[in-house]
Parts: C-alpha cells; structure tokens; sequence
C-alpha cells in the first residue's frame, strides 16, 4: 500500500471553500465593473470600450471558474485514489522496464549523476535497462556520454538530427526496446525513492491502464527558484488530482511510467514541443486510463535564472497553444463529458489566458484613464465620501484590480506558507506576459519553436545591454504606458496616473529579472 502524504492536498475543505469564494469575488468584481461602464457609456466610444472589456472579463471569469472546479474537486482526489488502490493486486511476476533520459548538451556530471541515482532502484537488474537518448551537438559531450554509458552497461543511443525534439528522440528509441513498460526522467532528476517501480506497477494490473504519472519537483534553492517551484506545485496539488478524476491526467514528460505496447499501438508520442500532453490526450482519446500518484519519487534541479523559466514557459506557451488546435480538431472523437472537455480548454488556452489578457487588460486601461469615465476620476476625498460607496459598482469594479493582486499572494500563503513567494509570483506573471504571447504567435505563425536570449553576462555593463537587448518589446510596452501616466498626472488625473505607473512598473520587471537572475 501507498503512504500518500495527506497534507498534499492542502488543510482541509475549509480552504477549498475559501478558494472558490476568492475566486468567485473576483469573477463578480471584474463583470460588475463592466456592467458599470456600459451604464456611464454616452456615446459610441464608451460602449466599444465597454464591449472590450466585458469580453475579457468575460474570459477571465471562464478560468476563474474553472480554477474554482478544480481546486474544489482536488480535494476528493485522495479518497478516488484509495478506492484504486484498494483493488490493486501484488506484482507475481516482475516486468522488464526500460528507462530512459534524453539529453541536449547538457552538463556531463549533472547527467552522469542522474544516472547513477537510476541505477539504484530497487528493481531485479536483469529486468531493468537504462537507455540514454542523446541529442547533443557537441562532440566533447556526446564522447563523455558514450564512454560512461559504456562503462555502467547503459545503452547510448545518438541522432545527428533532432528532428521531433524530445518526442523525436523517444521514438527513435521505440525502435530498438522490448520492455514491457517505459519510465522517463529529465537529465537532472535524480531518484530519490528507489521503490518507484516497486510501487507503480501495480496500478497496471488493469490493461487499460496506458500511464502513470507521479508528482514533479525540484530540489531546494534561492527564493526566485522556489517561488518557480510554486508554478508546478499549483499544477500538482490541485490542477493534476482534479484532472485525474476526469481520467485527463496529463503525462508530464517525467517521473512516470507508460505501457510500452500502448505507446506504440499510439504510434509513440506526437513529435510536438509538449509531446506529453499530446500523447496524454491520444491516450484518453483511444479510451485507455492514467492515474496520477501525489508522491515524490524523484527532485530535479532548481531553475536558477530567469532566462531558463522565460525559455521553458516559451516552450509550454507554444506547446500549449498548438494543442487547443489539435484538441479542436478532434474533440469529436473523445468520448469525454463536459469537465473533461473544459480540461483541455483550460490547459490549452491557461498560459495565454494569463499573458494575453494581462496585456490587453493594460491596453484597455490606458482607454479607461483618458476616457470620460468617472471611475477614471475619482480622487481619494470623492471616493471615501461617496453615501453606501460599498454598494456602489464604481467601487466593485475598482476593487477588482486590487483582488487580481491580492488573490495569487493569499493562495500561495495559505497552500505554500509564504506571502513573498506569491508576490514574487505575481510580478513574474507580468515579467513573462510577453514572452508567453509571442510564444503563442509563434506557434500559430509555425515558426521557430526556441525563445533564443543572449546571455552574455561576464560583466554587470554587458548583463544591462543583455538585458536590455533581449526585452526591447517589453520596455517600448512599459515606457507606452509609463508615458501614458504622467500624461494623466499633467491633465490633474491622479488616480488615472497611478493606475497606469502600476502597470508601467510591472512590464519593466521583465527587464529587471533578466539583469538580476540572468
């Protein structure tokens, strides 16, 4: 039997509940202040600005909506899980595994140490094979790689082309393995509960089991890094468990274990960025099962500068928004009900939804601030003074955008413990708006799928022009809205000012996290 660890699915129902009324508070502010600006609306100009911004409150309210669902359903995931494994069966005959870990040029004794952890699983060695896929370009690389798999007994396997990326690399190993099951780890994720094996296959005593996935993390490190871990943490405490009671857990390219004649019935994985995702749904798709399993059986590196997070958010952003075009193409054929479908809605359009709308809620802004609305207007006196200002929409819809704030800060304290990791959290939301959205056009303009930064950083001057360089969108954007401010301070608009240095400020992080963290 499983010990899962009770305190993964939070503190209780208490605060499921009190997720879903911040997130309800929050949907009720943004389209109260909509409806607000549709009754000052006096000409053609107000009811367009109205319209646009009912539309992206509108949207934002699907999410926090849907944010809500799967917070609240989250919670019942363990008592699903135990019903599972309350008619799981002893393994009688041990199965032969094939673990693999792609690499890319990667540090040679990150990788050499993963794969030593590897080689400790507590598994009969003559079921067990260790397959190490290299994608590198570098010939010191590859010839350091080849030469430690030759001395472990691991078999190397090397492409001159990375066609398909990783999928590509993973397929290309389908031709040469026999294993019945197929275990996958990042080149830094070292194992640290030998009993992985020992432990999942037995959920597999069901043939339509195709996966099993199992929680991601990272080891320890800098505050920026472990607030970046909070990113995957609020996947797989909340968004995973409640995705795996829909049977659309999603494969995360790691840590978990796949029934190799399944993948291969499934024709390998789609040579896409995110090929887990997309095998995940081809596999909920031909009407096979995954269970999700919240334990740790192995810690990664930690992401330690801003340039990797921006690239693998790139990565996701671009993966995700191919997907809703595959999804839609197909949705037909799943045979799914309406939560499962709203999974890989949210899944596919989350990051746009969180990048896109950030941006265009700004733009809107600036229309509000030099509009004839009086919200735009008020000043402090006016507003304290207002008779019931509490029942007034004007003050709702205001609230709201102190609420978009407050809202990731209270969710990271009350599941994470720290309000400074959720305002960090907050502030790398806007710093990655940008590259999340030309991500999105760039998989939409089938372009380059790599965000390509140079990191030169051998002196604090080349760091700046560095920095400078690689954010030249994001600082045009904030000094448009910057300007915009002191526009508004000139014309004696002080609360529209303010308003727009707040969102100045924050497109300028990106900038800034690039300077600081490389």
């Amino acid at each position: 039997m499983l010990r899962m660890n009770r305190k993964f699915f939070g503190d209780g129902f208490t605060l499921r509940i009190l997720t879903v009324v911040l997130f309800s508070a929050l949907t009720v502010a943004g389209m109260a202040f909509s409806v607000y600006l549709f009754l000052v609306a006096s000409n053609l100009y107000m009811y367009l600005l109205a319209v646009a911004f009912f539309a992206l409150s509108a949207f934002s309210s699907f999410f926090n909506i849907s944010a809500s669902v799967l917070y609240y359903r989250s919670y019942f995931y363990m008592k699903h899980l135990q019903g599972i494994e309350a008619g799981l069966k002893p393994v009688r005959r041990k199965p032969s595994v094939a673990i693999a870990v792609p690499v890319y040029n990667e540090d040679v004794g990150v990788v050499e140490a993963t794969l030593e952890s590897m080689l400790k699983l507590n598994y009969p060695k003559d079921k067990l094979r260790l397959y190490l896929l290299d994608d590198s370009t570098k010939p010191e690389i590859r010839s350091a790689l080849e030469s430690y798999s030759a001395m472990h007994g691991i078999t190397f396997l090397h492409r001159d082309d990375r066609k398909g990326f990783k999928a590509g690399a993973l397929n290309n190993m389908l031709k040469y393995i026999d294993e019945e099951f197929l275990a996958i780890f990042d080149y830094d994720e070292k194992i640290v509960n030998p009993e992985f094996l020992n432990e999942l296959l037995p959920f597999f005593g069901d043939p339509r089991v195709s996966y099993v996935q199992t929680e991601k993390t990272r080891s320890k490190g800098s505050l920026f890094s472990e607030t970046v871990n909070v990113f995957d943490g609020f996947f797989f405490k909340f968004i995973e468990p409640a995705r795996a009671l829909n049977n659309t857990a999603i494969f995360a390219g790691s840590c978990g274990l796949i029934r190799t004649s399944i993948l291969k019935k499934l024709h390998g994985f789609p040579e896409y960025v995110i090929e887990d995702t997309f095998f995940s749904f081809e596999s909920d798709r031909n009407n096979y099962k995954s269970i999700f399993v919240p334990k740790v059986y192995a810690v990664g590196s930690p992401i330690r500068t801003f340039t990797e997070l921006a690239k693998q958010q790139w990565r996701y952003n671009y993966g995700d928004t191919q997907f809703i075009g595959y999804f839609l193409k197909r949705k037909s054929s799943v045979r799914s009900s309406p939560l499962s479908r709203m999974d890989y809605i949210t899944h596919g359009l989350g990051l746009n939804y969180i990048s896109v709308v950030l941006i265009f809620f700004t733009i809107i802004s600036i229309f509000i601030v030099f509009s004839s609305v009086p919200i735009a207007h008020l000043t402090l006196h006016q507003i304290l003074s207002t008779p019931m200002t509490s029942l007034d929409l004007e003050f709702i819809g205001s609230v709201a955008l102190l609420m978009s704030i407050l809202t990731p800060i209270m969710l990271t304290k009350l599941y994470f413990g720290s309000a400074k990791k959720g305002v960090l959290l907050f502030a790398l939301n806007y710093a990655l708006a940008f590259v999340r959205a030309k991500a999105a056009i760039a998989a939409l303009m089938h372009s380059n799928p790599l965000l390509k930064w140079n990191r030169e950083n051998t002196t604090m001057g080349s760091r700046l022009i560095m920095s400078l360089r690689n954010t030249k969108l994001e600082l045009l954007f904030a000094f448009t809205v910057l300007s915009s401010s002191t526009m508004a301070a000139i014309m004696q608009n002080l609360t529209g000012s303010l308003w727009l240095f707040g969102y100045g400020v924050m497109y300028l992080l990106t900038t800034a996290f690039l300077y600081k963290y490389g």
